[in-house]
């Protein structure tokens, strides 16, 4: 079994693996950049299972053995693709979404799928999909979520303080 240390470290690992600040990844798991830092560091006294759990799962990683096994099995883009498409006209393509991601422009007359992709889609998912996006284009994670903050301040996303 492993202790709150070591999973710490896992934390921070896949954190800076998907090119994330400690205070983004605190946004989105709803916790205080204060308690990432502190659990990465290994010196949190008392963090909650469910707060634990949501934190992980925000990066893709699970307490049955931290590890991106499962993760990598799925297919991040094509998930967040559907989810964004949902009772859209027109299904937004994962190519079309890496490419917003990359480019951090809006596809012409895909506005509502790439706004309901960065207010509604579950958080794990758009993690997947920038993590994808960004081995795929060959760049720093840092780079594709740049681009979620322009496009979500642009669209004027609900949840844009997440992606700032």
């Amino acid at each position: 079994m492993m202790t709150i240390h070591e999973i710490g470290k896992e934390i921070r690992t896949r954190r800076e693996a998907l090119g994330l600040s400690q205070t983004r990844l605190a946004r989105l798991a709803d916790l205080s950049r204060q308690t990432v830092q502190r659990l990465e560091a290994g010196t949190i006294k008392d963090l909650s299972f469910q707060r634990l759990t949501r934190l992980m799962s925000v990066i893709g990683l699970n307490l049955d053995t931290p590890s991106l096994a499962a993760r990598q099995r799925k297919n991040g883009l094509w998930m967040a693709a559907k989810t964004s498409s949902v009772s859209y006209r027109r299904e937004m393509s994962s190519e079309e979404l890496e490419h917003a991601l990359f480019s951090g422009t809006v596809p012409t007359g895909l506005q509502s799928n790439l706004l309901h992709f960065l207010d509604e889609a579950p958080l794990p998912v758009v993690v997947m999909a920038v993590e994808e996006t960004a081995q795929q284009e060959k760049v720093a994670p840092a780079t594709i979520w740049t681009n979620v903050g322009k496009l979500g301040k642009q669209l004027g996303a609900i949840r844009r303080e997440l992606w700032a």
